[in-house]
């Protein structure tokens, strides 16, 4: 467990913060300039705040130079020494389980190469391998795949998974993208502005209406825990399991029994008061409406519960009035196969 309090003037950005992140992965989130990187340095011992501290199980190591803080730092670039091999990269900084590493992040072909040869997405492996390999009790991920293309993250981001699944320490992950936090998060920490405006558990933060001015609508909807129960190779399309009920996607997502989470924008969701025929969509779930929030202009968030999953819509005012929507009533979500993203 990390417990962060940190007070310090940057510019013209006041930096107030105080949240505590256990173990696993936790994003910070917010637009630029709202302070994510100034956090991180700071708890790197890169920068001096004002006032506050950085408890690490309960030990302050704000008060300890950089060097002593047993701290892994992942930039935006790799930051690899072009001079040396892989291998030599790897253990530059100590060589502390290494062949479990190497084989978790899928190094063991790379270890002869230079830095030149790597691939964006394979140095950032490499970068990430390093900062485990020097036995950190913190690991610090700052927008690691920012500057890698669509097909560099794509390959990037399962080894990161695999890192928040199998590491034994809270990792801090500070990006811009919600596809990304979402994918990886357990745990949210909302930034604006120097401060922070909301943290907890990622689940329950996605689907929360009164978070969408800081997520943006874009962003807001729900975060399912799905298995993958079936594929279909006729028309390539994978049934994933919610608690929520069966859901179909296109094309063939991880093997059978796997667990994966399931992002379902906010804006993709139509409701129903019956079950409608005759349309297109794949996934028409039963669910339960549990709060409405209204919002200025003209839509209206509404909260669902499927089960023991929540799942949030935003609709019209105008459509919300035309159904005569309400708390405690039975209707249907209506969700294209094409809007759900991991």
């Amino acid at each position: 467990m990390i417990d962060v309090v940190i007070k310090q003037q940057l510019g013209q950005l006041a930096l107030d913060v105080a949240f505590s992140a256990p173990a696993g992965l936790t994003a910070i989130f917010g637009p630029s300039g709202a302070g994510k990187t100034s956090i991180l340095r700071a708890v790197a011992g890169l920068s001096q705040p004002a006032s506050g501290h950085v408890r690490l199980d309960g030990t302050d190591i704000g008060v300890l130079a950089p060097q002593a803080r047993r701290i892994g730092y992942v930039f935006q670039d790799a930051r690899l020494f072009p001079h040396m091999t892989v291998e030599q990269n790897l253990t530059y900084g100590g060589a502390h389980d290494r062949d479990r590493i190497i084989d978790m992040l899928g190094l063991s072909e790379l270890l002869g190469r230079y830095p030149a040869r790597l691939s964006g997405g394979e140095a950032q492996r490499v970068a990430i391998g390093r900062a485990l390999m020097s036995a950190p009790q913190l690991l610090l991920l700052d927008e690691p795949l920012a500057g890698l293309d669509a097909a560099r993250k794509a390959e990037v981001l399962p080894y990161l998974e695999r890192l928040r699944d199998i590491a034994e320490m809270p990792i801090l992950y500070v990006s811009h993208d919600m596809a990304e936090v979402a994918r990886l998060a357990t745990t949210l920490v909302l930034l604006r502005d120097g401060r922070v405006v909301r943290d907890g558990p990622l689940l329950d933060l996605l689907s929360d209406p009164a978070q969408i001015p800081v997520l943006g609508a874009e962003v807001a909807g729900a975060l399912l825990p799905v298995q993958v129960t079936g594929f279909d190779a006729t028309d390539q399309m994978t049934t994933l399991t919610a608690d929520a009920g069966a859901i179909l996607v296109p094309g063939q997502l991880g093997e059978i029994g796997q667990s994966l989470r399931l992002r379902i924008p906010a804006r993709d969701i139509i409701l129903s008061k019956t079950v409608p025929a005759d349309v297109s969509a794949l996934n028409i779930l039963p669910v339960t409406i549990a709060d409405l929030s209204e919002v200025d202009g003209a839509f209206v968030d509404v909260t669902l519960q499927a089960g023991s999953d929540r799942l949030l819509a935003r609709i019209t005012r105008r459509s919300c009035q035309r159904l005569d929507l309400s708390p405690g009533q039975a209707i249907h979500a209506i969700v294209k196969a094409t809007a759900i993203g991991r």
